[in-house]
């Protein structure tokens, strides 16, 4: 699964004290993982620690394609005819698909830039269609629709800058990740709360709480995202403005030696 403007996953080292999620802790401030002083940045395939392939016949792309065509049978059936324990199974199937792809991946040797592409796309269509859904059906308010929605949209603005900078996209950090699984573990939760049972006076409060905190962490993590944008940006400034050397020992002094001779 993935969180950001769009996103493979981050190894654990990058994520050590004192550097941003995706950068590289020894590197220079705000150097992206894999570059040097004066070296282009890297693309998809330098920012993630398993390599990927261009295959799309894997097992996690085929459970992410599953994922987005059971996005419209979802939508039909939470706004049709409210057959909610059919949508709760395909929520139910969403979130533990989305555990599962990720794991899959790395375990089988199958992480390919296709499925980098795949993951995050299922999980934002899952989570855009549900609020939405939820919020027509009065199941959460529109506020909570409305927050929830900002944050992508406010993320699709950093996708220009990254191009300008050399990036097709950003890596996934542990926060983006958790803010993702929360959520997507809290609609199916909330799902239930409609039922006049004790199961829906159960999953209510369960169902908010995850909502909440996941709503907490998906927009640390989009701060976290644009923290990183900015970065880049610095590095990128600071590349163009550095000098050609600290004295201009092949300039300046070569021209000076063939002068004196």
């Amino acid at each position: 699964m993935g969180e950001s403007p769009g996103t493979p996953q981050e190894s654990a080292a990058d994520r050590s004290a004192g550097s941003a999620p995706g950068l590289s802790a020894g590197s220079p401030a705000g150097s992206p993982v894999g570059s040097s002083a004066g070296s282009p940045p890297p693309h998809v395939d330098q920012l993630i620690a398993v390599p990927p392939t261009d295959r799309l016949l894997t097992v996690p792309n085929l459970l992410s394609v599953l994922r987005v065509l059971l996005v419209p049978v979802f939508l039909y059936l939470v706004l049709g005819p409210h057959a909610d324990g059919w949508a709760f199974l395909i929520l139910a199937f969403s979130g533990v698909s989305d555990y599962l792809d990720g794991k899959l991946a790395r375990s089988l040797n199958q992480v390919s830039r296709a499925g980098a592409v795949l993951d995050p796309l299922a999980d934002r269509l899952y989570i855009v269609s549900t609020i939405i859904a939820f919020g027509i059906r009065g199941i959460v308010p529109w506020w909570f629709v409305a927050v929830l929605v900002l944050r992508d949209v406010a993320l699709l603005g950093f996708i220009p800058v990254l191009k300008r900078l050399g990036y097709k996209t950003l890596p996934v950090h542990f926060l983006g990740k958790a803010g993702t699984f929360t959520l997507l573990y809290a609609f199916p939760l909330l799902l239930l709360s409609t039922w006049q049972n004790w199961v829906g006076s159960v999953a209510r409060p369960l169902g908010w709480a995850f909502a909440i905190w996941g709503l907490a962490l998906y927009w640390w993590a989009g701060a976290l995202y644009v923290y990183q944008v900015r970065l880049l940006w610095r590095e990128q400034r600071a590349r163009v403005r550095e000098p050609l050397g600290p004295a201009d020992p092949q300039g300046l002094q070569g021209t000076q030696r063939e002068a004196r001779t």
